[in-house]
């Protein structure tokens, strides 16, 4: 048996996740069942105002996937250059979510210039599922700070989360 058929296949599902999506979730038991490790990687320094700090986001994730169970999936943050930090882990491959053509036309160029600078990482996108179409961060952030009920779009800890930073 080869070196390359012992070591374990980790994919990288790299966000700024502010917060956890039941749409993210999703994402990530699908490509927890794809590959041997998947990696949940939340970037420490977005360019965009978040509601979460990293710790909290980092904290807010291992809560969701330990009350999943999800036994191959593990939560770290990251500051570098996404390939390279895949690299670091010797991981084989970058998870996107799809949610509209937006996104798709989002991902395909940053997908681009990842195979540019790691031709050894596949960009692998899943398509949401229809339940989670809708869903985004930044529109549920903007529901509950109005006071709207965005409990069954969450994660049940982020949820609580979420009502708490807005006083509810």
């Amino acid at each position: 048996m080869s070196n390359e058929a012992q070591r374990p296949r980790i994919a990288v599902y790299p966000g700024t996740f502010d917060p956890v999506t039941n749409g993210h979730l999703d994402i990530a038991r699908r490509a927890a069942r794809l590959f041997d490790e998947l990696v949940i990687a939340i970037y420490a320094f977005p360019d965009k105002n978040v509601l979460f700090t990293v710790d909290e986001r980092l904290s807010l994730w291992q809560e969701v996937i330990a009350a999943e169970g999800l036994t191959n999936v593990r939560v770290e943050t990251f500051s570098i250059l996404v390939v390279e930090y895949v690299r670091s882990l010797g991981g084989c491959a970058l998870i996107k979510g799809l949610r509209s053509p937006n996104d798709f036309g989002a991902e395909f160029e940053q997908s681009l210039m990842n195979r540019k600078l790691a031709p050894e990482i596949e960009t692998i996108c899943l398509l949401t599922s229809l339940d989670h179409l809708f869903i985004s961060s930044s529109r549920l952030k903007e529901v509950a700070r109005l006071g709207g009920n965005v409990d069954d779009m969450l994660p049940a800890a982020v949820a609580r989360a979420l009502r708490h930073r807005f006083g509810q």
